[in-house]
């Protein structure tokens, strides 16, 4: 069985994972999309929405890694999309078009019941009424040998952490502050978790912190 990681989640200097007033048009809230300067213009990036070129160096190094070696995801209903309570139609099938970039079994939190979405590119949505315990058994079912991925957004990764199923973190800390949103340390005790930074890399565009337990 593989280990259960968070990468290249990108956070504030103040802590936030999320800008406030997420919504359709800003789906990671006011000023979140600044959190992620760091990885538009890796080669991963710009290859996944179509393009060529991207800067190498550290910042593609920790990009690259952020979607390897997972055979399974974990994702909150957020982070599928905009729609809250009972799901009115099969009509909305994520943020990412026909192909997400998952290409693989991806277990979505939720408390209303949803049939399987097959998309292009081997990405399956599964929806996962059982909560967070349910999810990470059916991942680790689907990704053998493979890791699993909590992909986010923050709530969803800070149960995983309260409940200590997250063996190793990537965090890239931007420089930027936020004010407000959603905070992802907030009352967490890392240290009491048992967590320790294990390796640290900096950028002109985020401070890459490795976490493991």
């Amino acid at each position: 069985m593989g280990k259960v990681r968070v990468g290249a989640f990108s956070v504030s200097i103040d802590g936030y994972g999320a800008g406030a007033e997420q919504s359709l048009d800003d789906p990671l809230g006011k000023g979140g999309r600044d959190l992620h300067r760091w990885f538009f213009d890796t080669p991963f990036f710009r290859a996944m929405i179509g393009k060529e070129g991207g800067t190498p160096g550290i910042d593609a190094d920790y990009a690259d890694r952020s979607m390897s070696g997972f055979g399974a995801f974990i994702l909150g209903r957020n982070m599928f999309g905009p729609i809250r309570g009972e799901w009115p139609d099969e009509e909305w099938k994520g943020w990412w078009g026909p192909n997400p970039p998952y290409h693989a079994p991806t277990f979505v939190l939720t408390h209303h019941a949803r049939a399987p979405i097959v998309m292009e590119g081997g990405t399956t949505f599964h929806f996962v009424t059982g909560g967070i315990h349910e999810a990470l058994r059916r991942a680790q079912q689907a990704a053998g040998d493979l890791d699993v991925k909590i992909g986010g957004g923050v709530s969803t990764v800070r149960q995983y952490l309260e409940a200590g199923l997250i063996d190793e973190l990537h965090f890239a800390v931007s420089p930027v502050l936020l004010g407000r949103g959603e905070a992802m340390f907030a009352g967490i005790d890392l240290p009491g978790l048992g967590y320790r930074v294990v390796k640290h890399d900096t950028t002109p565009l985020a401070m890459h912190v490795v976490l493991a337990r």
